[in-house]
């Protein structure tokens, strides 16, 4: 008896602990939200206004030194950036380093954007770090040195994690632009990197490729070697134009060559991956060298890569990204298993990511694939729904967006049986919280998503589409995620003999959304 009683009090004091735990952990996404400013992101904060402030912060948190010992390949760019800066980092954890990666957003929980050797850092580590920055920062600003920004803090506590956990290597995904984003107080990266531009954020970075360009190019520094994925000519005449006036080699980094694997897969799907892990290859090989391990590199550009390259490039994982997952809630049962709802996610969200995503779900749904029958329906399943489930920043233009999506699937024979807009669940969330929307629709403005359908009725039907107030045949609008998944759900669970294959786009906060309601 004495043996079972200690062992209820040991349980209920781990209980006990772990509800401490998760009161501190709410605590402190409190206090990350309240440096969520409100203003837009196209005020003048993000072209640089107070960019003097950071150095302050890093006086304040001791960063300097740390920063200029740390080893780091900095990554800027509009699509692939994150991918990008995925691969490299996997690279160089199979050949043997420890590594830091800091990337954006986070889809569930905001451990995500701080990697340590491939794996988010843990929920002890971090709220130890938070801490330890979230205080000093407190003690020491005021109204001429306010707290800072939202994405400023966390760059902050990134270059904290990775300096006191003291990694070999850290990779560095640009939060928004280049010249003044909160990564850029690096001031001397053995490697700069530039993924494939496009538009995106005009509204702070300029509206020509030119001038996007120009911003990106802002983490390039004197003497530091820089790479960049293949660009249109307006974009590499502006890259181009920097790099020579800083005297840096700016080289173009080729796409990967299937051969190159040796018939191994990349560890993140799509065509698209290939100029991203040409991208990451020149990256970890020039971090290599730097660091004197020559012999260790690929011999050229043709030749099937190293082995450790090649495992880090095929392991490698990023979520919400060319993302296929099937919802356990509908597909529990034996007897139906190979009829299903299967969600597609891409986190795309520019014109150019509408179009590899659209190919992307064309490839992946296309009835002569052999897959795993976990993955996604077999053959045996007769038909198929196709679903778009969209939402997108109202930063955002979806004449530049919904367009792309829908003329490059059309143009590969995909065709949406129905449209879903919705707003994304986390505008109603505190950061990484378990809280719901709210249950009264009064509170929730749907213009946006509404304006969405319109665009949506417009691309399908014309002119008459705009105003078609009977638009329930081929889209819908809903108030809230959950009740577009339910019902996703009633659907599926009423039509056992169809396969509901839903495509997830246009937010990666979207995309975090089903993921966290698809994993409950």
């Amino acid at each position: 008896m004495a043996s079972s009683s200690v062992s209820a009090a040991a349980a209920a004091a781990a209980q006990a602990g772990g509800a401490v735990a998760a009161a501190e952990y709410e605590d402190v996404m409190g206090r990350l939200s309240s440096l969520i400013t409100q203003k837009v992101r196209a005020h003048s904060g993000n072209r640089g206004n107070q960019w003097d402030l950071m150095a302050h912060y890093l006086q304040i948190l001791e960063l300097e030194e740390p920063i200029a010992r740390m080893k780091v390949i900095h990554v800027a760019g509009t699509k692939g950036k994150g991918s990008t800066c995925t691969f490299t980092e996997a690279i160089l954890r199979s050949c043997g380093f420890s590594t830091g990666l800091f990337t954006s957003p986070h889809l569930m929980d905001v451990r995500e954007r701080f990697r340590l050797n491939g794996v988010d850092i843990s929920e002890e580590k971090f709220l130890k770090y938070f801490w330890w920055c979230w205080n000093k920062l407190k003690e020491k600003t005021d109204d001429d040195i306010p707290m800072p920004t939202y994405f400023r803090f966390l760059a902050l506590l990134a270059f904290k994690i990775f300096s006191a956990e003291q990694v070999d290597v850290a990779v560095l995904e640009v939060g928004l632009g280049g010249k003044f984003d909160a990564t850029n107080v690096v001031e001397a990266p053995v490697v700069c990197g530039i993924a494939s531009l496009g538009y995106d954020h005009m509204e702070i970075l300029g509206n020509t490729l030119g001038e996007i360009a120009g911003e990106k190019a802002g983490i390039f520094k004197k003497g530091v070697p820089a790479y960049t994925a293949p660009q249109p000519e307006e974009a590499m005449i502006a890259l181009k134009q920097r790099a020579s006036e800083l005297g840096v080699s700016l080289q173009v980094a080729h796409p990967l060559e299937p051969h190159q694997l040796k018939d191994q897969h990349l560890g993140l799907r799509g065509e698209h991956q290939y100029v991203n892990a040409g991208l990451a290859v020149a990256l970890a090989s020039t971090w290599l060298e730097k660091q004197g391990h020559v012999e260790r590199i690929p011999l050229n550009r043709t030749d099937p890569l190293p082995d450790q390259f090649i495992s880090g490039l095929s392991n490698a994982s990023l979520q919400g990204r060319a993302q296929i997952i099937t919802d356990s809630q509908v597909n529990s049962g034996e007897e139906d298993k190979d009829c299903s709802l299967v969600f597609y996610l891409d986190g795309a969200h520019s014109p150019e990511s509408m179009e590899i995503c659209a190919r992307w779900f064309r490839h992946v749904t296309k009835e002569d694939r052999t897959v795993p029958s976990s993955m996604v329906q077999s053959q045996s399943c007769g038909n198929s729904q196709k679903i778009l489930l969209f939402n997108c920043m109202s930063v955002r233009d979806p004449m530049r967006l919904l367009p792309h999506l829908l003329d490059t699937s059309t143009q590969n024979g995909v065709h949406f049986d129905m449209a879903l807009f919705v707003p994304n669940q986390s505008q109603y969330n505190k950061l990484g919280t378990n809280s719901s929307a709210p249950a009264e629709p009064e509170q929730i403005d749907l213009s946006w998503q509404l304006s969405l359908q319109r665009v949506w009725q417009k691309l399908l039907h014309g002119d008459k589409g705009m105003n078609n107030t009977n638009s329930s045949e081929n889209s819908l609008v809903f108030e809230s995620l959950p009740l577009a998944m339910e019902w996703l759900r009633t659907n599926a669970r009423q039509n056992r003999s169809t396969s509901f294959q839903v495509l997830v786009t246009g937010s990666l906060h979207l995309v975090g959304d089903v993921l966290r309601l698809v994993k409950k």
